[in-house]
């Protein structure tokens, strides 16, 4: 989806492979929006292009490298790029409420890429979603976002008072606990899925805030446990797995 805390990075991928002479051109597919996005990220850098251009004798406009593409949104799998090496298949996953999706085209995909070794899917920040259930049957990875519970209920707490008070982040905080997934929905999709491992991301609360040393591993897991019954790790940055 388009939030920018997952979409902030595209301009900046994007110029440093063509400062870093890349001539093979890159296609970005993702939900509607995408393929506007990746025309602002190159209206971002056109004095970058510009001034290399004159200055460093650069041939190659980043137009002719960088093309969007935008993906509909479906309940079942649908097939967005396939090679010799790769099918990736995506759905609808939950992020966006149908009170929002009411008002605007904008969707929010899950990913499954399927090689001849593993299946890997990627829910992406979803509730729970029977797409994203349908979408991950018996892959070998799930990756998923998680909330702690207990984070959770004070946020449900907040957004009660926020919505009762008329404070100004009431509709965010509905936002929040409406959209994302605990740890307790973790583990119902990929049990009914029947994932074989279960990797945690997009933890709340986060790896920068102080509540996130009050949330060990074990709690996180547990959480999944409640329902799945697999191997569970918490991605860490730089994990490799």
């Amino acid at each position: 989806h388009l939030h920018d805390d997952h979409t902030a990075d595209i301009a900046a991928l994007l110029t440093h492979q063509w400062t870093g002479r890349r001539t093979k051109p890159t296609d970005l597919y993702g939900p509607y929006g995408t393929a506007a996005l990746v025309k602002g990220a190159l209206e971002f850098f056109k004095a970058n292009t510009e001034i290399r251009i004159v200055d460093e004798g650069r041939t190659v406009r980043p137009e002719t490298l960088f093309h969007g593409h935008d993906l509909p949104a479906t309940a079942k799998p649908k097939k967005a790029y396939e090679d010799a090496r790769i099918r990736v298949m995506t759905a609808e996953n939950t992020h966006f409420p149908e009170r929002a999706k009411a008002k605007m085209p904008y969707r929010s995909l899950a990913y499954r890429f399927d090689t001849a070794y593993r299946s890997i899917v990627f829910a992406g920040d979803t509730a729970y979603s029977k797409n994203v259930v349908g979408l991950a049957r018996n892959a070998d990875v799930f990756i998923c976002e998680a909330m702690d519970v207990a984070q959770h209920d004070r946020l449900v707490q907040r957004a009660k008072h926020a919505a009762e008070t008329g404070a100004s982040d009431a509709m965010i905080l509905r936002h929040v606990v409406d959209t994302h997934s605990t740890t307790e929905v973790v583990g119902r999709m990929a049990a009914e899925a029947n994932v074989k491992l279960v990797v945690l991301n997009h933890l709340l609360p986060g790896s920068n805030g102080p509540l996130s040393r009050e949330v060990p591993d074990t709690t996180y897991i547990a959480g999944v446990h409640k329902y799945y019954h697999g191997e569970v790790i918490v991605g860490r940055d730089y994990m490799r797995i």
